[in-house]
């Protein structure tokens, strides 16, 4: 455990909860989640940072994705191969990482970021009614084929190669490729997430750079939030989660702009 003071960790743990609430009802939540520790542990080196926080959100993650799982018709198979190909798509992006400039990419996902703001707010039916996986019925094979190669390659591979919002671009391709409604969307996310960070951990932790100590206590706290934003989705429908989707998808606009400015 990294020397801090007890503001310091209370006020991460309640930043751990929060990202869980987060990442549960849309994805996102390393959006708060990993400035937190940036700025809680300054001293702290950033392979340590990251490490961290795969094994803070990865237990909040399985958790959401399990309440998803027992009360929302998610087609767990589907899930997994998409997740198999985002884990594979990670590790490619994670390869060619170091010859990609972030200051590149960033103008071009805000763009893409507010034409999908643009479109949620112009469809407001987006996301809300049930086809595809969301009435029990399987998708065409070749929708589920798309949606392994692009979904789970194309934004694994964003993933590794850039990282923020991988949650919600995940929600709103399950959405659009499979044709489900947005809390369906955001459970069948939770179980490709569980299987892109669990890869990551794997290597972080093969590599020594997790804070094991803080972020199993952390990890208490991302699980409570993420439990609680999982049963608040379901409960409250799709029209509730696409509201919390065009709060975090601002935001993340918000912060990629400040990142570019500040560059």
């Amino acid at each position: 455990m990294p020397e801090m003071t007890l503001t310091t960790l209370v006020l991460l743990c309640l930043a751990a909860a929060a990202a869980g609430w987060i990442d549960a009802v849309v994805g996102g939540g390393g959006l708060l989640l990993l400035p937190a520790l940036l700025l809680g542990l300054p001293n702290v080196p950033a392979a340590h940072i990251l490490g961290t926080n795969k094994a803070v959100a990865i237990v909040g993650t399985a958790g959401a994705a399990v309440t998803y799982v027992r009360r929302a018709p998610v087609q767990v198979g589907t899930a997994v191969r998409i997740g198999l190909m985002a884990l594979a798509g990670s590790m490619t992006g994670a390869f060619f990482a170091a010859g990609i400039s972030s200051d590149v990419l960033r103008p071009v996902i805000m763009v893409v970021l507010l034409g999908v703001a643009a479109f949620v707010l112009l469809r407001p039916s987006f996301g809300t009614a049930v086809a595809g996986d969301g009435t029990g019925k399987k998708a065409t094979r070749a929708r589920t084929v798309t949606a392994i190669v692009l979904v789970g390659g194309g934004i694994g591979f964003y993933d590794g190669l850039f990282g923020p919002g991988t949650g919600t671009f995940l929600v709103l391709a399950l959405t659009a490729v499979l044709h489900l409604d947005l809390v369906t969307a955001s459970a069948t996310a939770k179980i490709v997430n569980v299987c892109t960070n669990a890869g990551a951990l794997a290597m972080f932790a093969y590599q020594g750079t997790v804070l094991w100590q803080l972020g199993a206590l952390m990890a208490v706290f991302n699980l409570a939030g993420a439990l609680f934003g999982a049963r608040m989705a379901l409960r409250k429908g799709s029209g509730f989660v696409r509201g919390v989707l065009l709060v975090v998808v601002f935001s993340l606009v918000a912060k990629l702009g400040f990142d570019q400015w500040t560059a």
